[in-house]
């Protein structure tokens, strides 16, 4: 009986634990509607030694979706919503559209993708287990463990850093790739133009 109730207590601990850090993180994130800026995402591919570095500009707006503009070394745009996921290739290049309402697969990944680019561990917390720590004043780090099954197969663990904003994401797959997505420029204006508007509301 006494090493149940020594396990139950330790779990409990670390329930709690986790609770104060999602909290305290929670705290430190800027609470934004819409945060623009430019991304560098560097992917290594297991058996090859250069990662391949790709580099653009994306929009989040809580509400609407993601624009995510890759200009090197290949353009191309994503646009992610709530509902959907298209993409295309440069202009007039290969270009697709995938219904979420139609592709369940598709509504956790854009679950995911907008959890992880506004930073928001209350989300995350129904997938991944979290871990962490609070850096500094404001800073802070979190390992995310997959607890979801579909998640699990495709990622080992999932690493982000910020402040104010999320500042890093590193994921983890399970078959040895690894990509490292860095943000700077950081800002909560200008709204979104026409054209992003349009793309938007799609």
């Amino acid at each position: 009986m006494k090493p149940f109730l020594v396990l139950m207590l330790s779990l409990l601990s670390v329930s709690a634990h986790a609770a104060d850090l999602v909290k305290d993180v929670r705290a430190r994130l800027v609470d934004a509607p819409l945060v623009r800026g430019q991304f560098e995402q560097k992917k290594t591919v297991a058996g090859f030694k250069k990662p391949l570095v790709s580099k653009g500009d994306f929009l989040l707006a809580r509400d609407q979706g993601v624009l995510w503009n890759t200009r090197t070394p290949f353009a191309s745009t994503l646009t992610l919503t709530r509902k959907s996921l298209s993409a295309q290739q440069a202009t007039g290049g290969a270009a697709y559209h995938l219904d979420s309402t139609k592709e369940p697969a598709l509504a956790a990944v854009n679950e995911l993708l907008f959890a992880l680019l506004s930073g928001d561990v209350a989300a995350l917390q129904k997938r991944f287990t979290v871990e962490g720590a609070l850096v500094g004043d404001k800073g802070w780090k979190l390992e995310l463990t997959p607890t979801d099954a579909g998640l699990a197969r495709v990622f080992k663990h999932i690493h982000l850093e910020g402040d104010g904003y999320v500042r890093q994401v590193q994921l983890d797959e399970t078959r040895g790739d690894s990509s490292v997505i860095t943000f700077e420029q950081l800002a909560q204006t200008p709204p979104p133009d026409a054209t992003e508007a349009e793309r938007l509301g799609k």
